[in-house]
């Protein structure tokens, strides 16, 4: 439990961190792209690895298929709705965009550290939170460039931290126990959303940021998962 608590602390609190970095300390364009592209191709190995083969091996490959496809669709649709129906360059918006990003990844975190030894999610976590250091750097900035105050974005990305702090704890405990089957469905739901978010969301943000490194930065990121994992 402790190491639990530990672990989803240190994941969320790279949501405030990263928002400090941007709001009151410098990010070059070319970095903030290079970074968003290895947290990207981090997580593709982390969801393979870590959501979607566990799942096969505890229940079936089409449920695993199913959910995965589930989760696509469903980050997809509300992603739509907050890009053409909410406006996702307010503050509301973009703290919607936030949540829906890491829900996702953090209930998935929260289940996958059932009957797991800390290290088995290593790459899992290691690759969430470098997401969402640069995802909340970037984030706050344009918060603040949209009018936002500093104090107030900081806060929302706060709130933002607790609340996924709050999906990964959750989906921990109230999960535990659960069947197989159910667990193997979460995961794979989860991994769906994430997949959605790296096409929609993720590479097409570094490749604007970073065209020249993105490649590179997105092999690396997919080294070091690997490594973790091995680790692991």
């Amino acid at each position: 439990m402790l190491m639990m608590l530990i672990v989803v602390a240190v994941v969320s609190g790279a949501l405030v961190a990263g928002a400090a970095w941007g709001l009151y300390g410098t990010l070059p364009k070319p970095l903030e792209g290079f970074l968003v592209a290895l947290a990207g191709g981090a997580l593709i190995l982390s969801v393979v690895t870590e959501l979607i083969e566990p799942s096969i091996q505890t229940s079936t490959l089409w449920l695993s298929m199913l959910m995965t496809a589930v989760g696509a669709a469903v980050f997809t649709g509300v992603d739509y709705l907050i890009d053409e129906k909410w406006n996702s360059d307010s503050g509301g918006g973009l703290l919607a965009a936030i949540t829906l990003d890491g829900v996702p990844e953090n209930l998935a975190l929260g289940v996958a550290l059932i009957g797991a030894e800390p290290m088995a999610v290593a790459a899992l976590a290691g690759s969430i939170l470098l997401s969402n250091l640069p995802e909340a750097a970037g984030g706050a900035k344009e918060m603040q460039e949209n009018g936002t105050s500093k104090t107030k974005a900081l806060m929302m990305w706060v709130g933002a931290a607790v609340l996924l702090s709050a999906a990964a704890v959750l989906g921990n405990l109230l999960l535990e126990g659960a069947s197989p089957h159910f667990l193997a469905g979460i995961r794979c739901l989860a991994a769906g959303a994430v997949i959605a978010s790296l096409a929609t969301e993720v590479f097409p943000q570094a490749y604007k940021e970073d065209s020249h490194m993105a490649g590179i930065a997105t092999a690396l990121g997919f080294i070091m998962a690997l490594v973790l994992s091995e680790i692991g």
